[in-house]
């Protein structure tokens, strides 16, 4: 039972269907996980062991459901992102305001890993409020890189991508607005999944912005079919999210398996908008080039995202008005210098602005639906730069290009966002210094299950030297 950790999600659930593996050991399992590797990364800021052996001594009492659904996970411990509720449990969201709060109800999509045999072991760290690809706070400190304890490991799911890497669990939630599913995938060689707005319910009872179709809750895991699973647990509608959608007919796990290449891709490493250090774009040039193995036709090809920056930072300026005016209002001493300009960012926007963003973003919505009638998939790199020391909050330039905020770094993944096309990091090699690098495939708005396919295909055509578990390698 000691080695557990390094099983796949799937291994583990098939053990635990079977009897083989009971929910309480595999609860212990990561729990010890936790406790041999935490110090070193510290990715875990609240356990709630006590939580979760509860719910497994329940489980082992009512016996398997009769008829489970395909993404049905048995007992198999999980970690929730520090910006989502878990009834009982603490909730900070990374930030001094929230520092002793304690969750009275569960978000819907714990409800719903939780209906679907899900067990919630600890929250996983994040930068305050997610705003940020550098995970640390004023509550917990930083997470680290497991690759190299000196590394940022990227956010904002950085904790939870950390839990997978050192194999503290087995599956953990992350959400995107601007990356922080797909980024710390790339830095931590990971996989991490944004699917369509809607995909996975979020939100609790009491939140005020179900209607954004900008920010997505999504699956974390070691490899891709691990990630349909979670998918396959974490999808369906909830009459309290308004955007919420129905189940697929067809599991995720049915197109993983599958694998099946694309027929034709567009690559390209700076989609004709960002900057990237040279070693990036090579390793990634030559992931994309894989493809032709399998039969499929590369292309240097990208839509046209002129202005997409620009219209982003409106949009994610105005959901910051929206999200912390209060917080602006009575705690502003307490927000970090990177919420407060956002916010302030938001504040000064004009409808005029507002307008030309949403005409824009109509704009390239149009383009990548015309481009995706000739590619299967968009690829790029994930990331213009490897993951650099904990200690920088965020990367002000890159190769001579100056940035004058702290999310420009981020637009390959940024700029995917308001399209709603589903998008997934995969590990796709690593630096001359040891560092992982990702590729990020994009595919056409609800689009997962041929997303999920190819990546499968172009995992399984990897030699996948730097696959996780590890132990944090401190230096």
């Amino acid at each position: 039972m000691t080695e557990l950790w390094r099983k796949t999600a799937r291994e583990m659930v098939d053990l635990l269907a079977k009897g083989e593996v009971r929910p309480a050991e595999a609860v212990d399992a990561a729990a010890q996980r936790v406790e041999a590797t935490n110090g070193a990364v510290n990715a875990m800021v609240t356990l709630c062991v006590e939580r979760a052996q509860a719910d497994a001594a329940r489980m082992e009492s009512a016996g398997h459901p009769e008829t489970p659904g395909p993404g049905y996970l048995y007992g198999l411990p999980i970690s929730i992102k520090d910006l989502n509720h878990v009834a009982g449990v603490r909730c900070t969201e990374g930030s001094p305001i929230y520092a002793d709060r304690i969750s009275a109800e569960s978000d819907f999509l714990v409800q719903t890993l939780e209906a679907n045999g899900a067990i919630v072991i600890g929250k996983s760290n994040t930068p305050e409020f997610g705003a940020g690809a550098n995970t640390f706070n004023e509550v917990f400190g930083s997470t680290r890189n497991p690759w190299d304890t000196r590394m940022n490991c990227g956010g904002s799911s950085g904790g939870a991508a950390v839990n997978l890497a050192t194999g503290q669990t087995w599956l953990a939630t992350g959400s995107d607005l601007g990356g922080s599913l797909r980024i710390p995938g790339a830095f931590c060689s990971i996989v991490g999944f944004r699917p369509s707005p809607g995909r996975c319910p979020r939100g609790t009872s009491a939140s005020l912005k179900l209607f954004d179709d900008m920010s997505v809750v999504g699956p974390m895991a070691r490899n891709v079919g691990d990630v349909a699973l979670m998918l396959d647990a974490m999808v369906g509608q909830h009459a309290r999210d308004p955007i919420s959608l129905p189940v697929p007919n067809e599991a995720f796990q049915t197109a993983a398996r599958a694998a099946t290449p694309p027929r034709r891709i567009g690559w390209s490493a700076t989609m004709n908008i960002a900057p990237v250090v040279p070693e990036v774009a090579e390793i990634c040039a030559a992931a994309a080039q894989t493809f032709t193995a399998l039969g499929t036709k590369v292309e240097e090809a990208c839509p046209d995202f002129s202005g997409a920056t620009e219209m982003f930072h409106t949009l994610r300026g105005i959901s910051f008005v929206a999200a912390h005016r209060a917080h602006m209002a009575e705690h502003r001493e307490q927000l970090k210098p990177e919420v407060i300009w956002n916010y302030e960012h938001g504040a000064a926007l004009s409808a005029l602005d507002m307008a030309e963003a949403k005409q824009t973003r109509g704009r390239i919505h149009a383009n990548m639906c015309s481009f995706f009638e000739t590619y299967d998939l968009l690829v790029t790199p994930t990331v213009m730069t490897p993951p650099f020391p904990a200690e920088i909050r965020y990367l002000e330039e890159v190769e001579g290009v100056k940035f004058d905020n702290y999310v420009d770094w981020l637009m390959h993944t940024f700029v995917i966002t308001p399209t709603g096309c589903p998008a997934v990091s995969l590990p796709c090699g690593f630096t001359k210094a040891g560092l992982p690098v990702g590729l990020q495939l994009v595919a056409p708005p609800r689009g997962e299950a041929a997303l999920l396919s190819a990546a499968a295909a172009f995992e399984a055509n990897c030699r996948l030297e730097w696959q996780t578990p590890i132990d944090p390698r401190v230096k």
